[in-house]
């Protein structure tokens, strides 16, 4: 796969590390668990974002944007990280939030709410959950060309054919460290969110032959419509880089038994994933994807789902910021 056809900024210096979590691990008898850890990607508080950033704001400069919209959550990872690399290339950046959990928007609120205004965003639009997000960001490009801006936008999480290619770049990434490091993986563990990391590593897998299967742990949808999604973007991505074939559905694998009652709302499973992992391996996961995506796995190693795959890649998205906006899930327990 050549992606020096694709225009690229880059926000990282060198690879993110993949490590062994021994401590975790070795609760966890015949497993060897390691993290890639894109968590300390680049631009503010770092997470999985960045690298479908890449492409999109080379994308956004090649069309001389002057103007950047994205939509996501109230503490959206995404939305945090756009902005911050809208700032990076000097253009402006409209956020439209939404409330998923209704009342929830706070301003003042810590995680990623601050860092919208450290990072002095120009203008937030607060919607209610369920709004049709696409056509909110339409209306706001179609305000701004009146006043003579170039806007750019990008969808909820990065996710499209462009943003999907950060993915595929990851994945040649960790089998080039792998490799390297003479580790032979088994399977690789994600979050299953907008899809775009999901199918681009899938797509990146798949697309080098290497023949490990992606366990995508939701944190949203229900398992049919989130691997619909998945797979409909793998299918794009393998076009847009003229891969011989796409990614089969039934490489594509999805739990969504640890959303608990929706996205962004707390579970157990969660808080303890958080805190074992901090306790361990002192490292951070954030309440909404990784936190759950994290316990996902754990509870997959107790039943013994992995079987026969015990080397197992946790891939740590990011997003710890967001853990300062549930100090009160925390402190409680």
């Amino acid at each position: 796969m050549n992606l020096c056809q694709f225009p690229r900024r880059r926000y990282t210096v060198g690879n993110t590390p993949i490590e062994p979590l021994e401590r975790f691990g070795a609760l966890f008898t015949g497993y060897h668990i390691h993290c890639k850890r894109d968590d300390l990607l680049g631009l503010a508080g770092g997470g999985n974002k960045t690298r479908k950033l890449e492409f999109l704001m080379a994308d956004a400069l090649a069309q001389g944007a002057d103007t950047i919209i994205t939509c996501g959550a109230i503490q959206s990872n995404h939305c945090r990280l756009t902005l911050a690399a809208a700032n990076k290339e000097g253009l402006a950046c409209h956020l439209v939030l939404e409330q998923r959990v209704p009342n929830s928007y706070d301003r003042f609120a810590g995680g990623n709410n601050l860092l919208f205004d450290l990072l002095a965003v120009e203008e937030v639009y607060v919607v209610e959950g369920g709004t049709d997000l696409a056509a909110k960001m339409a209306s706001v490009a179609e305000c701004l060309h009146t006043k003579g801006r170039k806007p750019y936008i990008i969808p909820g999480g990065g996710s499209n054919a462009i943003g999907g290619l950060g993915y595929v770049a990851c994945a040649q990434e960790i089998l080039q460290q792998l490799y390297e490091m003479d580790l032979n993986i088994d399977a690789i563990v994600c979050t299953s969110g907008s899809a775009g990391t999901h199918a681009g590593i899938l797509t990146g897998i798949y697309g080098n032959n290497a023949h490990i299967p992606v366990i995508g742990i939701g944190i949203n949808r229900q398992k049919e419509a989130q691997r619909q999604a998945v797979y409909e973007l793998s299918v794009k991505l393998a076009e847009k880089l003229k891969l011989p074939k796409a990614p089969d559905m039934e490489d594509v694998i999805v739990f969504d038994n640890y959303v608990g009652e929706g996205y962004s709302r707390v579970t157990e499973g969660m808080l303890e994933a958080v805190r074992l992992l901090a306790q361990t391996e002192a490292i951070l996961l954030d309440p909404i994807y990784t936190g759950k995506t994290m316990a996902g796995m754990i509870d997959l190693l107790k039943k013994g789902y992995f079987n026969n795959l015990k080397n197992i890649l946790f891939l740590h998205t990011g997003g710890s910021p967001a853990l300062f906006a549930y100090t009160e899930a925390f402190w409680s327990k």
